[in-house]
């Protein structure tokens, strides 16, 4: 589904959802009138509510709520499979010393760039991530110092980059 189709979704849920609380003249139901001697106990300790007063159940605060709530819906960031900032900042503090600028500082000419990354059949996501994880030659391993999720991070954050550097 396109994204304006989900937040179409979610802002109308969310709206509805907060109309509940929120629109004037849906207050909730008093509990149903007792019949017989009962109905005459209660009635006489029972405090008369003052005229004036408003059965509206609109709320300022629970209105800002729900705008609070719509602005995250449609304002909020896609979760995505990868995370490229995760990748990116995974990136900088493990990699950055041998690859930066998308160059290698061991092997000159095994970069991490689009072309050799071509050359070498490293051009996919999948080779990415079992040269991360396993290492080879010069590049050492990290599948034991992150995470599967880290590792596919960085993989993709690769993938997507070796075209701009």
């Amino acid at each position: 589904m396109s994204r304006t189709a989900c937040l179409s979704v979610a802002a109308s849920l969310a709206l509805y959802g907060a109309s509940c609380f929120v629109v004037p003249g849906s207050a909730p139901r008093g509990a149903p009138l007792m019949n017989g001697a009962m109905a005459d106990v209660e009635s006489a300790f029972s405090v008369p509510a003052p005229e004036s007063a408003s059965t509206s159940a609109f709320s300022p605060l629970a209105m800002g709520l729900a705008l609070g709530l719509l602005a995250a819906v449609v304002g909020g960031r896609p979760a995505l499979a990868a995370d490229l900032e995760n990748g990116e900042s995974i990136f900088l503090g493990n990699c950055a010393a041998c690859h930066a600028g998308g160059n290698n500082s061991v092997r000159a000419e095994k970069k991490i760039k689009k072309e050799e990354l071509i050359t070498y059949g490293k051009y996919d996501i999948g080779a990415i991530t079992t040269q991360v994880t396993n290492g080879y030659g010069a590049m050492p391993a990290f599948g034991e110092k992150l995470g599967p999720d880290d590792i596919d991070d960085v993989a993709n954050y690769v993938y997507n980059k070796a075209d701009k550097w």
